[in-house]
């Protein structure tokens, strides 16, 4: 019988493709992706099923759309009753392991933005999922010492949690740095922080930690990582290990020489910043919020920043990408020297991406130019060739191309579809005409009637994205406007196109439909 293979899945929190050296980069130094890169399948058009981020991450556990298996935004858990991939590993006999963010409940303990308290009836269409949810909640474990991961967690037996991001990070990571180093633990967050004239810090968006490289949350990933890979070693078990960084998302604490390897006026700004024609609705919408000094700029949310904001922004989310490629390297040697690297696919990916300085936003929100919602996407198999592919893929493909080189069977309403006839060169691995994106939101944004609703279809020359409750979208000409600065929405000569897209879009949803479960009987 062959030896089955070892899965690492890397993913990281809120980094877009063009951020890494193998994508082009020329000014981030990850040196140990882009060597994974240069012995990996590397897909060039990899996009989330939403830039969500629980929906997303609860995407590439399922293999299905965010409308589909009940993430529509954050703030609805997945369902414990939902079938993970990772599910179907461990009864196939895998042994699996996470370490770091898992973001499939809530974690915060702020209350949902929608629908408000006053206008919630008092029964739903389907009632609250059965069980407790709180896995994740950063109240519970502030308060209860004795808080832990239920277990089995979405296929999961072993977890290793943090929770949230920048230095105050919580969940198994600060219980460990308060119990082992009380006096680092006690100078964590914005307030001890280090001096800085970033204005990014007046924010609250980034600040100079005070806690050393060895003692960051990217640090202690990296070394549960390997420590799960020992424990592994010594198992006659295949493995799957889910090494999750919650960098480089905002707000920004790249520990010690990362916090300065990067200089904010030495590092290129997106060729869109400087466009000065007209602007879609939304995005002049908040490049007005800006010039009237009304920018919200405290949330996750998107904003129209400043050029020196922009600037600060990159630098500062390099610093957190080069740390966080630092960890990778001595993980990737950790695999090395246990000898598990001959038997062991490696992949690479991240949750969704964000905006610094692109139509001159910052962070992430519902405006699907490429900047948020392709992300990289690496596949280091011992088994298959290097080489690089455009076909277009979705957040949906991970569970099934595991799957497959698990060879496990994939359940039953999976909607993912298996990279690996791309990967092992399949002369007629079959390609996707499009990709569909989905976006469900809980804020009133743009100045639009409600919450912002949204989906994308996206091929590979042209984009199309419709908003409820507005008659205008948008429309880009990928091919001759790459940096999608021109929306030909309105363009006369645009509209059989237009047509085309919307009714590709209309069958692309059709096709993702609910089919789970089946039918037990014809009537």
């Amino acid at each position: 019988m062959t030896q089955r293979p070892n899965f690492l899945f890397i993913i990281t929190d809120q980094q877009r493709a063009d951020h890494l050296g193998a994508y082009g980069n020329r000014e981030v130094r990850t040196p140990h992706l882009d060597g994974l890169a240069a012995r990996a399948w590397v897909a060039d058009r990899y996009f989330v099923a939403t830039p969500i981020c629980m929906p997303n991450r609860a995407s590439l556990l399922t293999g299905r759309m965010p409308s589909v298996h009940g993430v529509r935004s954050n703030g609805i858990p997945l369902s414990r009753r939902a079938t993970t991939f990772v599910d179907v590993l461990r009864e196939a006999g895998y042994r699996t392991a996470l370490v770091g963010k898992s973001h499939l409940q809530n974690m915060t303990g702020k209350p949902a933005l929608w629908p408000a308290p006053h206008e919630r009836p008092a029964r739903q269409a389907w009632p609250p999922e059965p069980g407790t949810y709180d896995d994740e909640w950063a109240p519970r474990w502030r308060d209860d010492p004795a808080a832990e991961v239920r277990l089995p967690f979405y296929g999961f037996e072993a977890v290793d949690l943090v929770i949230d991001h920048g230095d105050t990070a919580g969940g198994h990571y600060r219980r460990w740095l308060e119990r082992e180093h009380p006096d680092v633990a006690a100078v964590t967050g914005p307030d001890p922080a280090l001096a800085s004239d970033y204005a990014l810090v007046q924010a609250r968006q980034a600040w100079r930690t005070r806690v050393p490289e060895a003692l960051s949350t990217t640090s202690w990933i990296a070394e549960r990582t390997m420590a799960r890979l020992r424990t592994a070693a010594g198992s006659a078990q295949p493995f799957f290990i889910q090494c999750s960084f919650p960098d480089p998302h905002h707000p920004f604490t790249p520990p010690g020489r990362f916090w300065d390897m990067y200089d904010p006026a030495s590092v290129a700004l997106p060729a869109s910043f400087h466009y000065r024609g007209e602007r879609p609705p939304h995005v002049a919408w908040l490049h007005a919020q800006r010039d009237a000094g009304k920018a919200v700029k405290h949330t996750p949310a998107v904003f129209a920043c400043t050029e020196r904001e922009a600037r600060e922004a990159i630098a500062l989310n390099y610093g957190s990408i080069s740390h966080i490629d630092d960890a990778i390297g001595r993980i990737l040697a950790s695999l090395q020297a246990l000898g598990l690297a001959e038997n062991t696919v490696v992949v690479f990916t991240s949750d969704h991406g964000d905006y610094f300085g692109e139509h001159q936003l910052l962070w992430k929100g519902p405006l699907h130019y490429d900047s948020v919602v392709r992300v990289p996407f690496l596949w280091a198999d011992p088994a298959a060739p290097a080489g690089r592919s455009d076909t277009l893929c979705s957040a949906l493909d991970l569970a099934p191309t595991i799957l497959q080189r698990a060879s496990v069977e994939p359940f039953f309403g999976i909607q993912g579809r298996s990279l690996l006839p791309h990967v092992r060169r399949d002369g007629d691995a079959p390609r996707r005409d499009a990709v569909l994106i989905e976006e469900e939101g809980q804020r009133v944004m743009f100045g639009l009637p409600g919450r912002v609703r949204m989906r994308t279809l996206r091929t590979a020359d042209w984009r199309l994205s419709l908003y409820d409750g507005v008659d205008w979208g948008e429309l880009y000409d990928l091919r001759a406007d790459p940096h999608e600065c021109v929306n030909r929405w309105d363009d006369p000569a645009c509209v059989p196109m237009r047509a085309e897209l919307a009714l590709r879009l209309a069958r692309e949803q059709l096709a993702l439909t609910e089919t789970s479960p089946y039918a037990s009987a014809l009537a």
